[in-house]
C-alpha cells in the first residue's frame, strides 16, 4: 500500500450507548480485527455517522483478544454513562494501549486518557449518588402499591441505578421516568423504556405533608451549613423533594432557634431501664428442654419484630443435620423451618434422592426471621454477622444434642456458622472437612438462591447443580 494511502474507518455501534456488554463486543471485535483508534467512528448507536467506511462487525479476527485488567472494565462501565460524545473512542484508545504493552496505565494518573476517564467516571457516580438520594416516588391515584418518580440525570445512570431501587423497594411497583429512559419494577423484574417528561409523575401526595412534618421536626439548625447543603443537595434537585419547600423558613428561624436551645435549662437524662439478661443455652437435659429455653431468647434484637423462634426440628439421634441461613416468612408464622417456598424446593431434591427427610434435623444458624417491611409483604434480609454469631450457642447446643455424623451447610451464613467465619461458599461448596468435634461437614447454595435466578434455563441449572451437592448424602 502506498503509504500516503488513507486507510478507510470502520464503523463501530454500541446500542445502547451507555452499556458496557454492547461496548466491550464492539471493541473486542476491533481489536481482534487490529484496528487503530483512529480508525474507528465511534457512533455510539446515536450519533450518525457521516463518514461512511466499513462494518466492523464485517472485519476478520487477526489476533486473540487480549486479557484486559479488571480495574479497567470497571472504569469503563461508568465513563460509558457519561454524556461526552468521544467516550467510546476514548476507552477504546486506553484498551489499545494497554493491549499494546501499557498494562500500568490506569497507574499513571498525570495520563491524560486516564486522567479524563477518572474524572468522567467521577461524574458519573456522583450523578448516581444524586439519583439515589433525590428520587421521591409519588403514589399513582386510584393504583394499589403504585409509584412513580421523576428525575434528571446529568449523565446515562438510569440502567446503572435501578437496580439498587429494585433492592431498595422490591415489594412495590414503580417507575422512575427521565427525559432519555424509563426504568419500571413490577416486583419481580426489570424493564426498561423510552423516556418520559415530569407530568408522567403524580402530583405530591398525602404522604408528603407527613414527611415535612418529620423533616421539620428533626431539622436540627445548629448543624446548619447552606453552603455544604447546596454542594450536597444542589438546587436542581429542590423540585423534587417535598422538604425544599420549607427549606427557606427553616434557614430563616435557624439562629432564633439555636439561641432558644442555647438558653433552655438543662435536663438530667432519662435513666435507662436494664435489658433482661438473655438466656443461656441449656446444655444438660433433654433436645427438648433446649427447644424451650430458646423461645425466650433475647440474644440479638432480632426477637423484637419476629412472630416467635423458630428452633430445629427431626429426630434427637438424626445422622444427618441440615442448617439453613434462617426462618423465612412462612416458618416465622408457623414456628417450624423448612415449610416456606425454599423449603418445599428443598423437599422436591430430597424426593428424587430417595432422601427421607423425616430422619434428618432440620435447623437454622439464626433463630428469628430477619425482615424488611413492604407494604402487606415482609422481604427476606440477610442476618448479620452479630446475628449469627449471637445464635451460634443455639446451634452448638444441638450440635451437641444431636451428635449427627455429618451437616450439610446451606448457604454461606450457614457455613460461617459451622465452619467457622474464614470459610468461603466460592470456595468451598460441595467440600468435606471435618470440624473439631469430629463431625463431617460440607456447603452448599440455599435453596432460596435457586429460586432467585431469573430465567427459567438459569434456574434449572441452579437446580440440577444443588441436587448434585446433595446427592453425596446418598453416596458418602
Amino acid at each position: 500500500m502506498n503509504r500516503h494511502t488513507v486507510e478507510p474507518l470502520v464503523a463501530a455501534h454500541v446500542d445502547p450507548p451507555w452499556d458496557p456488554a454492547a461496548w466491550r463486543a464492539a471493541a473486542r471485535a476491533a481489536l481482534r480485527a487490529g484496528v487503530a483508534p483512529e480508525r474507528i467512528d465511534w457512533n455510539g448507536g446515536m450519533q450518525g455517522s457521516l463518514l461512511g467506511g466499513s462494518d466492523l462487525a464485517l472485519l476478520p479476527a487477526q489476533r486473540p483478544a487480549p486479557r484486559v485488567p479488571a480495574e479497567f472494565l470497571a472504569l469503563a462501565s461508568a465513563v460509558l454513562c457519561h454524556r461526552a460524545d468521544d467516550r467510546h473512542g476514548l476507552l477504546y484508545r486506553m484498551l489499545w494501549r494497554i493491549a499494546e504493552g501499557e498494562r500500568a496505565l490506569l497507574q499513571c494518573a498525570s495520563d491524560p486518557d486516564v486522567h479524563r476517564a477518572t474524572t468522567m467516571a467521577q461524574a458519573v457516580r456522583r450523578d448516581s449518588h444524586k439519583m439515589k438520594a433525590f428520587v421521591r416516588f409519588r403514589a399513582v391515584p386510584g393504583a394499589d402499591e403504585e409509584y412513580v418518580a421523576w428525575f434528571e440525570p446529568e449523565h446515562h445512570i438510569v440502567d446503572r441505578v435501578a437496580p439498587f431501587f429494585a433492592r431498595r423497594f422490591a415489594g412495590m411497583r414503580w417507575a422512575i421516568v427521565t427525559p432519555y429512559r424509563t426504568a419500571l419494577w413490577d416486583g419481580e423484574a426489570l424493564a426498561f423504556a423510552p423516556g418520559g417528561s415530569r407530568g408522567d409523575a403524580p402530583a405530591e401526595d398525602a404522604r408528603e405533608d407527613l414527611w415535612r412534618t418529620y423533616y421539620a421536626n428533626i431539622f436540627n439548625p445548629a448543624r446548619l451549613n447552606p453552603t455544604m447543603m447546596r454542594s450536597e443537595m444542589p438546587q436542581k434537585y429542590w423540585k423534587l423533594l417535598p422538604e425544599a419547600a420549607l427549606l427557606p423558613d427553616l434557614m430563616r428561624e435557624a439562629g432564633a432557634r439555636v439561641r432558644e436551645m442555647a438558653e433552655r435549662e438543662h435536663a438530667a437524662p432519662r435513666r435507662k431501664i436494664p435489658a433482661a439478661p438473655a438466656p443461656a443455652p441449656v446444655l444438660d437435659g433433654s433436645l427438648e428442654a433446649l427447644r424451650e429455653s430458646a423461645r425466650d431468647c433475647r440474644r440479638c434484637p432480632l426477637w423484637q419484630p419476629a412472630t416467635q423462634t423458630v428452633f430445629g426440628e427431626g429426630p434427637a439421634d438424626a445422622r444427618t443435620m441440615i442448617v439453613g441461613e434462617q426462618p423465612g416468612d412462612e416458618e416465622d408464622l408457623s414456628g417450624r423451618p423448612f415449610v416456606g417456598p425454599a423449603g418445599r424446593l428443598f423437599s422436591r431434591a430430597l424426593d428424587e434422592l430417595g432422601i427421607d427427610r423425616r430422619t434428618l434435623y432440620l435447623t437454622n444458624a439464626v433463630k428469628h426471621f430477619r425482615f424488611e417491611p413492604r407494604g402487606k409483604r415482609r422481604l427476606h434480609k440477610r442476618p448479620d454477622v452479630a446475628h449469627i454469631s449471637a445464635c451460634n450457642g443455639w446451634l452448638q447446643a444441638e450440635i451437641a444434642h444431636v451428635r449427627p455424623e455429618r451437616i450439610v451447610c446451606l448457604g454461606a451464613s450457614a457455613a460461617r456458622a459451622v465452619l467457622g467465619p474464614g470459610v468461603r461458599l466460592s470456595e468451598e461448596r460441595g467440600i468435606w472437612r471435618t470440624r473439631e468435634d469430629g463431625v463431617r461437614a460440607f456447603a452448599t447454595v440455599h435453596p432460596s438462591w435457586v429460586l432467585r435466578q431469573g430465567d427459567p434455563p438459569a434456574q434449572a441449572a441452579a437446580y440440577a447443580g444443588f441436587v448434585e451437592d446433595l446427592r453425596q448424602l446418598v453416596t458418602a
